[in-house]
């Protein structure tokens, strides 16, 4: 797979996570904050592949 392709991948894999850690804030918030480090760790990583960072 291309790098592009994985930054991309890693970036709305970030989306998904996001999505699912603002669901879950009203049930579980302690699965909603290790979501959201996640989200920010993929994200991260994703922007990094795409050589924004």
């Amino acid at each position: 797979m291309d790098t592009d392709l994985w930054g991309i991948a890693l970036v709305v894999l970030g989306g998904f996570l996001a999505g699912g850690a603002y669901a879950m804030w009203k049930v579980n918030r302690l699965i909603a904050v290790a979501l959201a480090g996640c989200t920010v760790l993929a994200v991260a990583s994703g922007a990094l592949r795409l050589g924004y960072l």
